[in-house]
């Protein structure tokens, strides 16, 4: 696909015009973004009832018909942390892919694990890469630059961020333990089951699909259960795409859009990070089905 093209979900909808007058420079953009998002369990504040539910807010469009709801003004004016928008690791990506994408600059999210958080334990994350004219550059939007972090949040080095595929194949041959993997280590939604969702969430991004990280669809299962050469070939081919081959990315195009269990297709299972009873979405209407 052509990165630089909004998605469904990067779209800005009728508040495009908020975008124009947005950074170009990455320092300055994902300090923006920063004012916009609040995450929902790093941010330091409880939210509960319509405050929580922002973080089911899938599209763009939505984030920013929030935002412009609740305080109307320019989108680098800066905002109270409780008047910002509640969402994760995600939607700071997402909203900046749409801003590069805006401007005219190829911008993806993706989806794997990150080392960064805390010592032994690799937590989900999302992150950015755009094209910077040579080469695909890693961003962590969510991150406030500074010396703290071992890295440049703002052209992050190899290792500090492995793709879901990359930590799959790991897991599979025996070198990752599966069980440092996941959500937090305190909780038990991690393990072989979780990275092998992930790999299916990392393709769906990739193919502009970017979808919350509790949705679920097709071949994605709370359990190690199954066939799993299917996975293993599509972690395979998207190691192989990241690597430059092309070939790799035109099968995992052809795969996506042929196989049924790969893509969300109309409807989804929109589960709840804070135990709520899983309903189903209906993403061509954007309505709960009830």
């Amino acid at each position: 696909m052509n990165y630089a093209d909004q998605t469904s979900y990067s779209d800005p909808g009728v508040h495009a015009a908020l975008l124009d007058e947005l950074p170009s420079d990455i320092p300055g953009l994902t300090a923006v973004i920063r004012n916009l998002v609040i995450h929902y369990r790093g941010g330091g504040i409880e939210f509960t009832g319509d405050r929580y539910e922002e973080i089911n807010h899938r599209w763009v469009s939505a984030m920013l018909a929030t935002d412009q709801r609740r305080n109307g003004t320019a989108l680098a004016t800066p905002r109270e942390p409780f008047d910002r928008v509640v969402g994760c690791c995600r939607d700071y990506t997402l909203l900046t892919v749409s801003a590069l994408r805006h401007q005219g600059v190829p911008a993806r999210s993706r989806i794997g694990f990150s080392s960064y958080f805390a010592e032994g334990f690799n937590h989900d994350h999302v992150v950015v890469e755009y094209w910077n004219g040579e080469r695909w550059v890693m961003v962590d939007a969510q991150l406030e630059p500074g010396p703290h972090w071992k890295f440049d949040p703002q052209d992050m080095s190899a290792g500090w961020f492995r793709s879901a595929a990359e930590v799959w194949l790991g897991y599979r041959a025996g070198e990752l333990d599966g069980d440092t993997f996941g959500v937090d280590p305190s909780l038990p939604i991690r393990g072989g089951w979780f990275i092998r969702n992930y790999v299916l969430f990392q393709l769906s991004h990739l193919q502009g699909d970017e979808l919350l990280l509790w949705d679920s669809w097709g071949a994605m299962s709370g359990d190690l259960d199954g066939d799993l050469t299917l996975v293993d070939e599509i972690a395979t081919l998207l190691v192989a795409a990241d690597n430059g081959d092309d070939s790799a990315a035109e099968v995992l195009a052809a795969r996506y859009a042929s196989d049924p269990d790969l893509p969300p297709g109309d409807r989804i299972l929109q589960l709840s990070p804070a135990g709520d009873p899983p309903v189903t979405i209906d993403l061509k209407r954007r309505a709960t089905v009830l």
